[in-house]
């Protein structure tokens, strides 16, 4: 993401579900459960944050038992089943608690439970307010961007890493929820105060629009939530005839493939979006028919366009559909599965990786621009819409 919040943030734990702690850091979910593949009984394929190679058979099974040997002995079948995890070689294998679990799903709902403001490390190395979300509990305080954050329930925040300072507004997943509170000290001016913040369920925005120019659009996506494909579509449909479209996906670390699809849809007559295996049945994603295929298309990519980004980068350079400007994406594509433990927890184990539509792997090796470009990337792709011509 552009900058740390108190939703989109490193994690305040590493091992345990690993695709969850990076929320909108490439977990992209491809299963049943949310209408995004074909249909696998209990369970709904995922994608994590980096290549992995596939686990091996029989090993869901190991994990399970594991977590149910420790329930027997009385231990935590959450850290039995992440030993187990982590054992496999399974790199971007996963175990989240429930409360873990649930909070993964919020998110990929477009949800998030916080007070709704975004903090920074200034220049002088205090945290500071850099955002404020309107009609959050936050702004509904009077907290303002600018204000300092001195402390939050009682912690010194003064040298603490801001993702340590997120974690504690965010609070654990298991009593975090909407209505508990959060107490901040604050400071703004020669004024120091304490405010208590009841923390809310709240929406996320991972589609925006603006139009820099007379002749182009920018539709900036910074993850695939739920609604967020059907988001571009709209806005495609919207901007002005004339304009060139800039689909910024710089920074967008993944969500629903599905939705990853749908936006594919909005540049796309139908076709080939990507293809997949699970446990090496081979399986394929197409886009619906009916998009704008005439209007100039510039893909802003870079090195935190992850997953589901790169799904849909791939499709549109393969396709012929847009030019990629901007610099190599991540480099993941490995599919997961999450099935239930015993206690109630989820483990997520790889089983298989998509290609795009030419038969490319991302694994590893991320997509190649088609023009290289890093702090003028925007100025780079309007020049770039300039000579691909009138779409009128």
């Amino acid at each position: 993401m552009s900058g740390p919040s108190d939703l989109f943030a490193e994690p305040r734990r590493i091992r345990r579900g690993a695709a969850l702690t990076m929320v909108f850091a490439g977990v992209l979910v491809t299963g049943a459960a949310t209408g995004s593949l074909p249909d696998e009984g209990p369970d709904a394929a995922r994608e994590a944050s980096a290549p992995a190679r596939t686990a091996p058979a029989g090993h869901r099974q190991a994990v399970a038992d594991a977590a149910a040997e420790a329930m027997a002995d009385g231990k935590s079948p959450v850290e039995a089943a992440e030993r187990a995890v982590s054992r496999s070689g399974d790199r971007w294998g996963a175990v989240y608690s429930p409360g873990d679990f649930e909070e993964f799903e919020e998110a990929m709902d477009g949800r998030y439970t916080g007070v709704g403001l975004w903090a920074a490390r200034t220049g002088d190395g205090h945290i500071a307010v850099i955002r404020v979300r309107s009609g959050s509990p936050a702004a509904e305080a009077g907290v303002r961007k600018g204000d300092r954050l001195l402390s939050v329930d009682g912690h010194d925040v003064d040298g603490r890493p801001v993702t340590e300072v997120v974690s504690l507004l965010r609070g654990d997943a298991e009593d975090a929820a909407a209505g508990t509170t959060v107490s901040l000290g604050l400071e703004r001016g020669t004024r120091a105060w304490r405010q208590t913040l009841r923390r809310a369920l709240l929406s996320t925005e991972p589609v925006t629009v603006r139009r820099p120019d007379s002749a182009v659009t920018v539709i900036k996506v910074a993850a695939f939530t739920k609604g967020s494909g059907d988001r571009v579509k709209d806005a495609v449909a919207r901007a002005p005839r004339e304009d060139g479209i800039v689909l910024d996906l710089r920074g967008n670390s993944g969500g629903l493939v599905t939705e990853a699809v749908t936006a594919a849809s909005a540049f796309l007559d139908g076709g080939l979006v990507a293809t997949y295996d699970v446990r090496g049945d081979q399986r394929a994603l197409h886009a619906e028919r009916g998009g704008d295929t005439a209007r100039p298309l510039v893909t802003l990519v870079d090195g935190g366009t992850m997953s589901a980004a790169e799904l849909l980068t791939g499709a549109l350079q393969d396709r012929g559909r847009a030019v990629v400007v901007g610099s190599r994406t991540f480099g993941k594509g490995s599919v997961q599965m999450p099935s239930p433990l015993p206690g109630g927890s989820t483990a997520e184990l790889t089983v298989g990786h998509y290609r795009t539509p030419s038969g490319r792997g991302v694994d590893g090796r991320g997509i190649t621009p088609d023009l290289e470009a890093d702090d003028e990337a925007v100025q780079r792709a309007e020049t770039v819409l300039s000579g691909l011509g009138d779409p009128s």
